[in-house]
């Protein structure tokens, strides 16, 4: 399969992307930046044709199984660093997005790659519509994560007053703490039409729109810890150090559900069964 290649070769471009990010890092050449920046870029753009070829030989959308499901998060992870960097100027998140990428693609390589085909009564047209709302909206969770590991590494060493290393790359703790908010309330409302238009599907599917399936549940779980995290940044308050906090408890709980359901096979949901 061609995809198969253009898979690994993705995975390495984010590999080196990583690796130059390392030593950006360690040394703080702004040279360095740009080369991993430009790694990354062209691990995005291998990968979007990457994902195309998979569609042209499975003939359907590529997202039946775990393996092509965190093929494209990374994809949309990767795509929204694109279009902040563009926005905001911001290649330091390259850095730590880079990493993440190449974590979430050598998980996805560890799993079964062949094509399989889907379950008759999951051939409609609602499987990329509620796959690509599900994944975007845990893609903008795992970016605002990024940005709250980042505030509370700032403000480590704002705390010690150590102005040295990371604090001069970083940007300020106002700046990382908005687009955390951001990342949140674009990423809310996405998760909420992900579970309306799955709940839709499996009416379809299952003749019913609520069963109580254990991804159901999860999916539930997580909505209400992200409506009380908005709650408190709106009603409460909440900023700095706590939304930073339960941004990334919150992250956890998503991603540890979505691999527990999936590799389980636990219920319908995992995965598409």
């Amino acid at each position: 399969m061609v995809s198969f290649w253009f898979f690994h070769i993705t995975a390495l471009l984010y590999f080196v992307a990583t690796l130059v990010s390392i030593v950006y890092f360690l040394s703080h050449k702004d040279r360095l930046l740009s080369i991993g920046r430009k790694a990354l870029l062209s691990g995005f753009a291998l990968h979007t044709i990457t994902i195309m070829a998979r569609w042209v030989e499975s003939g359907r959308t590529p997202a039946a199984n775990l393996h092509e499901a965190l093929s494209i998060l990374t994809w949309i992870i990767v795509g929204l660093y694109v279009v902040i960097e563009l926005r905001y100027k911001l290649s330091i998140l390259g850095s730590f997005v880079s990493p993440l990428a190449l974590i979430i693609l050598i998980t996805a390589s560890l799993l079964p790659m062949e094509i399989v085909p889907l379950a008759p009564a999951l051939r409609s047209y609602w499987l990329p519509v509620h796959v690509s709302l599900a994944l975007l909206g845990n893609a903008f969770f795992i970016l605002a994560s990024l940005f709250a590991i980042m505030y509370l590494i700032q403000e480590r060493y704002l705390k010690k007053r150590k102005i040295r290393g990371l604090y001069f790359l970083l940007p300020s703790l106002d700046v990382l703490d908005e687009l955390n908010y951001r990342a949140l309330t674009y990423g809310f409302p996405v998760l909420t039409l992900a579970m309306i238009t799955g709940a839709v599907w499996a009416e379809y599917a299952w003749g019913t729109y609520w069963s109580w399936e254990p991804r159901q549940i999860w999916s539930l779980i997580t909505w209400f810890i992200y409506a009380a995290l908005l709650h408190g940044r709106l009603a409460i308050g909440w900023r700095g150090r706590k939304a930073a906090v339960f941004s990334i408890l919150g992250v956890l709980v998503l991603m540890g559900s979505f691999l527990m359901v999936n590799l389980m096979s636990l219920g319908r949901h995992g995965f598409l069964q």
